[in-house]
């Protein structure tokens, strides 16, 4: 592995620390709760700046606002809403670039990762300005004698959008333009960790001609979330983070009456069968394994191997690692790294105590990526590529989600074995199968207990006009994210009855059940 070295870029002085702001009635509103978090530059580990986290009056501003906005926006024609979308869709194309820069300065992920975040995010977006016809109800002429029914697809009202550090783009983009194209007003509460990409998107629903109110960003904490789970104004919640807190997410919010989608964690596996090109494995696994850094829900992080193929298998992702460019997301000089560094100190703490557990139970640690730095860059949050071989399925560091770059090999016998292994973890959010045989390939789909699939494909994010969604402990709730699942989520059907009567007849008085004729 190699370092790209950047000039570290100047962090905010402690008098001249910048306070991120909500985004509430169409503009910027500095907090006045006294309370901030950190913001850090990962590839420094500087704090850059503070957000505001939001008290109680905070949080009620920001929930009447919205409701302000929703009475507004609900009354605007299908037309006129469908014109706001576009042109939020073409600011936001055309401004991708600065947008990916304040990514990269949050998080840490390169450029390129940034950029391709965006334009996932922008899929999305092009699928709800054609949001018309998937708002239309139903009619049935006739459906009685005289009677006609039809139904009728209206919004929620206030909705609440709780999204993670890892997408702070593209995550909103799955939730936010779909709500707001059928109708509703979105408060969304962004990462406190990378929370300055919320308030960008703000400004540009701005600028496409959203009503104040309609789109709402409140920055904050667990106080927040709780703010927007027990609200009787917000209508419904749509979150996406770790197992945990998505169970908390689904069990609070829908005790206090709300609909909830609510993705959590995942602990991905690919299957690698003997017939397979062990060289597109290799650089698949790599790019599944460690493109940001391993901190996305829809990583590979374990490769079942079935013999023979595990040591040639292991030494090709070896030889592939030691090639990795590892620096800070932003580049220098036009030279952009593969791989940035982690999100926090903290969480690099926490994916380096999983690298002991693995060696622990006995683990051979083929790359060790840990106490990994990077010249000039001694105090960022790096955390350098890790492969790890014949990790006991028993362990912690195999069970449970890691989010970092660590990537594990297990040596199985045969495909059932394999497959058995997938289906017996607690999670279910993603997978692939490596081969040439499409029976085989064809029985993985059929057999395997997860909600998305990849064949021959390590990162099976499905395309916008499908849903984001997976099984088990990965997702909690009955609607995925995006797609027709999305303007199901995002509305509510009437059904009508109709009858107009003949001034000339009489249906007369029955009191039995209403029967067709």
């Amino acid at each position: 592995m190699s370092t790209i070295e950047t000039a570290s870029a100047t962090e905010a002085t402690a008098d001249a620390m910048r306070t991120i702001p909500h985004w509430i009635d169409g503009a910027p509103r500095p907090s006045t709760s006294g309370r901030t978090a950190p913001v850090y530059n990962p590839a420094t580990g500087a704090v850059q700046a503070e957000v505001a986290l939001a008290d109680q009056a905070e949080i009620d501003e920001a929930i009447a606002s919205a409701q302000r906005g929703y009475e507004t926006w609900k009354g605007y024609s299908i037309a006129k809403r469908q014109t706001v979308l576009f042109a939020f869709r073409e600011l936001l194309n055309s401004r991708k670039r600065e947008l990916a820069e304040i990514v990269t300065a949050e998080h840490g992920k390169v450029l390129s990762d940034a950029m391709g975040e965006i334009l996932r995010g922008q899929e999305v977006v092009e699928l709800a300005t054609g949001f018309p016809h998937l708002i239309k109800g139903a009619f049935s002429e006739n459906a009685s004698t005289g009677i006609d029914v039809y139904s009728l697809k209206q919004p929620l009202g206030v909705v609440g959008v709780i999204s993670p550090f890892n997408f702070p783009v593209m995550v909103p983009l799955w939730f936010v333009p779909i709500a707001i194209a059928a109708g509703n007003a979105v408060v969304l509460k962004p990462s406190e960790k990378d929370p300055s990409a919320a308030l960008w998107l703000a400004q540009i629903w701005k600028e496409a001609g959203l009503p104040d109110g309609v789109f709402t960003v409140l920055q904050g904490d667990k106080l927040a979330v709780d703010g927007l789970l027990t609200s009787p104004v917000v209508q419904a919640i749509s979150f996406v983070g770790s197992t945990p807190i998505a169970q908390y997410i689904y069990e609070t919010a829908s005790q206090h009456g709300k609909r909830v989608q609510a993705l959590g964690g995942a602990k991905n596996h690919m299957l690698v069968l003997p017939d397979a090109d062990l060289d597109l494995v290799a650089d698949q696994a790599v790019n599944a394994g460690y493109g940001a850094a391993g901190e996305r829900c829809m990583a590979i992080s374990v490769v079942l191997a079935v013999e023979p193929v595990a040591d040639d298998l292991i030494a090709k992702i070896q030889d592939r690692i030691g090639k990795l460019k590892i620096g800070n997301g932003a580049g220098v000089d036009g030279v952009e790294p593969d791989m940035g560094p982690l999100i926090t100190d903290i969480h690099r703490a926490k994916v380096s105590s999983y690298v002991d557990i693995a060696e622990q139970d006995g683990a051979k640690i083929v790359v060790d990526g840990r106490n990994f730095q990077v010249d000039g860059h001694e105090d960022g949050f790096f955390f350098g590529p890790t492969l790890i071989d014949d990790i006991p399925t028993s362990s912690r560091a195999y069970r449970e989600e890691i989010f970092g770059p660590v990537l594990s090999v297990v040596r199985v016998d045969s495909y059932d074995e394999g497959l058995d292994l997938i289906n017996s973890g607690e999670f279910g959010n993603g997978t692939a199968i490596f081969t040439n045989d499409g029976g085989a390939a064809r029985r993985f789909q059929n057999e395997v207990q997860v909600g998305m699939i990849g064949i021959n494909v390590p990162i099976p994010v499905p395309v916008a006009y499908h849903s984001f969604g997976g099984w088990k402990k990965s997702l909690f709730g009955d609607a995925k994210a995006y797609g027709v699942h999305g303007f199901d989520f995002f509305t509510r059907e009437k059904a009508i009855t109709s009858r107009w009567l003949d001034p000339a007849t009489h249906g007369g008085i029955n009191l039995g059940f209403p029967q067709n004729n």
